[in-house]
C-alpha cells in the first residue's frame, strides 16, 4: 500500500510539475476578425496548435532536429527555422526557449478560410548552450506575426516572423 500512495504521489507531483511549464496565455476576444466569421471552435483550436508549434518548435532548437518542425511548421516558416538550426549545429551550439506568456490576438481569416492571421505579444527566456554548458541567458519580449493554414487534422504556422517591440 505505501508503494501505491508513494508511487501516486510521484505522479501527483510530475503532473504539477508539468503545469507549472505551461505559459499563461491570453486571448483577445475575437469580435471582427475579417469577412468570414470566426466559430469558437475554430479560434480553440487556432490557439492550440500555435501553442504546440511553440513547444515544437522550442524542442527542435533544442537538440537541433529540424525534422520536430514537421507537425506544426510548413513553408517559408519551417525553412527559416530548419536553417536557423542547420546554422546551430554548424556551431556546436543550441537553443532553450522557455515561453512564459502570451498575449495572442486574431487579427485577419481569409474568406475562404485557408489562413489565419494573429499577433502575439510573447514573453520568452532564451538560453544558448555550448554542449551543456550555459553560454547566454536572456529574457525576452517580443511581438510576432504568425499566419497559419488548415491541413488536414490542424492548423500549420506558414509565416512566423518577430517584429520589433
Amino acid at each position: 500500500m505505501k508503494k501505491l500512495l508513494y508511487i501516486v504521489g510521484l505522479l501527483l507531483a510530475a503532473i504539477l510539475a508539468l503545469g507549472f511549464d505551461q505559459p499563461a496565455v491570453h486571448v483577445e476576444p475575437t469580435d471582427s476578425v475579417g469577412p468570414r466569421p470566426l466559430e469558437k471552435q475554430t479560434e480553440t483550436a487556432v490557439v492550440r496548435d500555435y501553442l504546440q508549434a511553440w513547444r515544437s518548435m522550442s524542442a527542435a532548437l533544442e537538440q537541433n532536429r529540424a525534422n520536430l518542425l514537421d507537425p506544426d511548421f510548413i513553408g517559408a516558416a519551417k525553412e527559416k527555422l530548419a536553417g536557423t538550426i542547420r546554422d546551430q549545429a554548424k556551431l556546436g551550439i543550441h537553443t532553450r526557449y522557455r515561453d512564459t506568456a502570451h498575449d495572442i490576438q486574431l487579427v485577419f481569416y481569409s474568406p475562404e478560410g485557408l489562413s489565419i492571421q494573429l499577433v502575439d505579444r510573447v514573453d520568452y527566456s532564451v538560453q544558448i548552450l555550448d554542449g551543456e554548458a550555459v553560454v547566454t541567458t536572456q529574457e525576452v519580449r517580443a511581438h510576432y506575426v504568425a499566419v497559419l493554414t488548415p491541413t488536414e487534422v490542424r492548423w500549420k504556422v506558414r509565416v512566423f516572423q518577430a517584429e520589433p517591440e
